[in-house]
């Protein structure tokens, strides 16, 4: 599929369904997670059991289905060792997720994320990483990019969005979100559920005033606990008057694996999806802990 009929569908006011979690499913299916990697190495070692996740996931009735590149960015492939796979393993990535959509009406968004980055190393140090991750994505024949800014501050944010400037792709931004002491939002992760200790970065509804003057693209809440990102779509929806999405996530990730951590049922799952969908987000999926069986039960969403 072309971007320009997902572009057509949202202009008509329709709901596009993203893929869940990525990593989640692989562990399903039985493919080995990389220590460091996670789940960035299975195109290479597993790509029979990635092209049936994303079948999966395109069976189940997702529109956009995402490559395998969250965990393979530039800077964590250094780290852990596979600098001399970078290009290779982001390449196979986008092979196989084209080759689940060929022939369907299902786009393949590249994902490019801040996975192994971190503030402390400065901004100046990721820029590398980030143009290299962006160009071989961008050259390789995905429909759109989703920059998942994930857990990150507004400085990585910002740093990654003007890298993605030098590109001639659309562009959606994810980016996650937490509850401090008093209720209010702001940029930041929640996901340790042992010892309940949130990283609270800037406030959601500043950041956002700053996002839409060098960003116009999709503005998605993603990898956030399911309660907060129905407050964050409403702040969305009242200071960000283009499209919006949710892809929230369930557990938390304990090297090298994902951890689900409660039973949310598909039912329920909709239903929370159904208040995201009334508050005007117009692309919704799931994140890390989200998987097949809840994007099924959305995919009625779209109609």
């Amino acid at each position: 599929m072309t971007y320009s009929l997902i572009d057509e569908r949202l202009k008509q006011g329709k709901t596009i369904i993203l893929d869940g979690g990525i990593g989640g499913e692989l562990q399903k299916v039985g493919a080995k997670m990389d220590k460091g990697l996670w789940c960035g190495r299975c195109s290479l070692d597993s790509p029979d059991k990635l092209l049936k996740v994303h079948n999966n996931y395109i069976n189940a009735g997702a529109d956009v289905i995402t490559t395998n590149t969250y965990a393979s960015t530039p800077i964590s492939m250094k780290k852990y060792g596979y600098e001399n796979l970078i290009e290779e393993c982001n390449l196979k990535s986008v092979e196989i997720a084209k080759e689940a959509a060929d022939g369907k009406n299902v786009a393949v968004a590249g994902s490019v994320s801040t996975y192994g980055y971190f503030l402390k190393d400065g901004v100046e140090n990721m820029l590398p990483s980030f143009n290299d991750h962006l160009k071989i994505l961008s050259n390789s024949g995905v429909d759109l990019i989703i920059l998942e800014a994930m857990s990150s501050q507004y400085d990585i944010v910002e740093t990654l969005l003007k890298c993605s400037k030098k590109i001639n792709i659309p562009i959606w931004l994810s980016i996650s979100c937490v509850f401090d002491r008093n209720k209010e939002i702001y940029l930041g992760y929640d996901d340790d559920v042992k010892n309940d200790k949130p990283q609270i970065y800037e406030n959601f509804k500043d950041t956002l005033h700053k996002i839409k003057k060098i960003h116009s693209g999709p503005i998605l809440v993603a990898h956030s606990n399911m309660s907060v990102t129905e407050e964050a779509i409403k702040i969305l929806k009242d200071n960000y008057k283009k499209t919006i999405g949710a892809y929230p996530n369930r557990g938390y990730f304990e090297k090298p694996e994902w951890k689900f951590s409660d039973n949310i049922q598909p039912k329920d799952y909709l239903n929370k999806a159904k208040s995201w969908k009334n508050n005007g987000a117009q692309i919704i999926g799931g994140c890390c802990g989200i998987g097949l069986e809840e994007i099924k039960a959305i995919s009625i969403l779209k109609n």
